[in-house]
């Protein structure tokens, strides 16, 4: 058995190659991520197997990332996935091409018992986000499952020990693709696997001294638990006259989320270490006027490096002497673009904007938590001793509302979806139309940004498994749209009387916004349901019926914030909620959003 040896990942630009290693680390099984440059000889040796990762180019594309061929004659066992699946196909002799595509939970059937899917059962879920498909093997390759979209959806050399899945087993919703990947590791390339080690705590602080040296820490807090997490980590790590704490109101904060924060530190001790700044005039004026969401994102951050220099001009702090603090999580990262820049650009994170990047070019940043997901930071709060309330809270984005309250500049129609075209709708007795506003979504491993479908059942529904299949349709053939809401709450004879009009982020617009929120969270709580979701964004929309807007509702499950699927909540209690929103006047209807990520991004910009 190869105990001493890991597995080599070579990063091809995908949305989960992190992932990958953090899923083998799950197993116990250790990991390096290399790029798609990387030699043969740099491998040789050292490592028991090879996994391709996932990208958002075509293998036939000029400038498609490639492996250097000297790697497929190691005689280490590969695995490719996605993008690795089709390159690896490609360079064995297969043929790639332009499929119909598949986003989000696919059934796979598994038509051949493999080492690979071994303990598996012959038909599962797993999770798709891809355009292209490999349509043709060489004759001495096995396909070990197919799709009903995607015939050759796994595969394998069994002399050479290479394999391909098209789909991503390091996603939680793929059903089985731990066991997958734990087969790989274990059966196929001799790792021993054991379970992770979780108390990470005293690592972490000794990288916090080690890093921060004689140094001291400006610290940019939220009340989110990502940056609280970071910051009493390294509280624990420095003495407290060497870290400082910043939060800035930005006027686009949740409701009660100042105090809330407050109330956090305070119990830790904490709160005589934090200054809070309100600058929501500042945030909100220099907003206005703007629709796009990576322009939206990108000033917010470039605005919170500027509080944070004023801030520490105005305390006399040389910043020569402190490093800024942030409580970035890898999927900040990736979604940003990767730490390679390989990655496609889905959504810039504020704490990725180019001010920042600069300054953790010039070693100036101190980030504790950019190597982990959310549920290992949730983790790591619990056994620091943080209330369960903070660690177990929605996800809050940097950005705040400004990401959930949609501008436009256009007015404009819906439009009725064709039932020709989609059948489906037809079936079900749906109500579809194309709504005239983009979201952001991640489709194939790359950023989207396409309209909406709304739908409308015409029997009062709505039917979640029905819907689930809907959603997966709609967006893997309509290729217009990443996104499908459906109508729980409103006066709506049809939906081809919607418009959208225009609308800037002003100050009522989010306090419209927090509003809703506020009601959505308080009802969540008095119905027991807040812990039966992982995240649920409350999303304010231009979509007018009779002169006003409307809510949109995005309650997900998700372990990480990879992949997501949409919450299937008591449709009775989110019609309750919805019409406590629509008592807030202004509101003409309220939308439930039913889209998987992918194709869907969790949040709407």
């Amino acid at each position: 058995m190869a105990a001493t040896k890991s597995v080599a990942i070579i990063d091809l630009g995908g949305q989960y190659c992190h992932l990958i290693g953090r899923q083998l680390r799950k197993l116990g099984v250790e990991s390096k991520i290399y790029g798609p440059e990387t030699r043969s000889k740099a491998l040789a040796k050292k490592h028991a197997g090879i996994i391709l990762s996932g990208g958002p180019q075509s293998v036939y594309e000029k400038d498609a990332p490639r492996i250097a061929p000297g790697i497929l004659k190691l005689k280490i066992p590969v695995l490719g996935i996605c993008y690795g699946h089709q390159l690896l196909a490609q360079m064995l002799g297969a043929k790639v091409r332009k499929g119909d595509g598949e986003y989000g939970p696919t059934k796979l059937s598994v038509v051949a018992q493999n080492t690979l899917f071994k303990g598996t059962p012959p038909e599962q879920i797993v999770w798709m986000s891809h355009a292209d498909t490999v349509s043709e093997l060489p004759a001495e390759f096995l396909t070990l499952a197919s799709t009903d979209q995607c015939r050759n959806a796994a595969f394998a050399d069994l002399q050479r020990r290479f394999y391909g899945v098209q789909f991503h087993p390091e996603v939680v919703h793929t059903e089985h693709g731990l066991k997958i990947l734990q087969r790989f590791t274990s059966s196929v390339c001799g790792l021993r696997t054991r379970k992770d080690i979780k108390h990470r705590i005293k690592q972490l602080v000794a990288d916090i001294r080690a890093k921060v040296g004689e140094k001291s820490v400006f610290f940019l807090v939220s009340g989110g638990v990502d940056s609280t997490v970071a910051f009493v980590l390294c509280a624990k790590a420095l003495p407290k006259d060497r870290i400082f704490g910043l939060y800035v109101d930005t006027g686009l904060m949740r409701k009660g989320e100042t105090e809330e924060l407050q109330v956090n530190l305070a119990r830790l001790g904490l709160l005589g270490r934090l200054k809070t700044c309100d600058k929501s005039d500042v945030f909100l004026s220099r907003l206005r006027g703007f629709t796009n969401p990576e322009k939206k994102r990108q000033i917010i951050g470039r605005l919170f490096v500027e509080v944070q220099s004023e801030a520490m001009n105005e305390l006399g702090i040389d910043e020569h002497h402190w490093l800024l603090g942030q409580g970035t999580i890898y999927p900040d990262t990736i979604e940003s673009g990767g730490a390679r820049g390989l990655a496609a650009v889905i959504k810039t994170h504020h704490n990725r904007c180019p001010e920042i990047l600069e300054m953790i070019r010039q070693g100036r940043v101190i980030e504790p938590l950019a190597d982990f997901y959310k549920d290992e930071v949730r983790e790591l709060g619990r056994r620091l001793g943080l209330e369960p309330k903070l660690t177990n809270r929605w996800p809050f984005p940097g950005p705040g509302l400004a990401i959930r309250c949609l501008c436009n500049q256009t007015p404009a129609k819906a439009k009725p979806i064709r039932e020709t075209l989609l059948s489906d709708v037809a079936d079900f007795d749906y109500e579809a139309v194309l709504l005239p506003i983009k979201s952001v979504g991640v489709q194939g491993d790359a950023r989207t940004y396409r309209q909406v479908v709304a739908l409308r059942d015409r029997r009062g529904g709505p039917d979640y498994e029905r819907l689930q299949h809907i959603s997966t349709q709609l967006c893997n053939v309509h290729t217009a749209t990443n996104r499908v809401v459906v109508l729980i709450s409103g006066c709506v004879k049809s939906l081809e009387g919607a418009s959208v009009k225009h609308a800037a982020l002003t100050p009522k617009r989010v306090g419209l916004l927090r509003e809703a929120d506020y009601i959505v969270r308080s009802k969540m709580d008095e119905y027991n349901l807040t812990g039966s979701v992982w995240q649920f964004p409350v999303v304010l929309v231009p979509i007018s019926f009779r002169g006003g807007e409307s809510i949109i509702l995005r309650p997900v499950n998700s372990t990480d914030g990879m992949t997501a699927s949409f919450a299937r909540l008591p449709i009775d209690r989110l019609r309750k909620v919805a019409e406590e929103i629509m008592r807030l006047g202004k509101i003409d209807a309220v939308f439930l959003d039913v889209t998987s990520k992918p194709p869907a991004t969790i949040e709407w910009e």
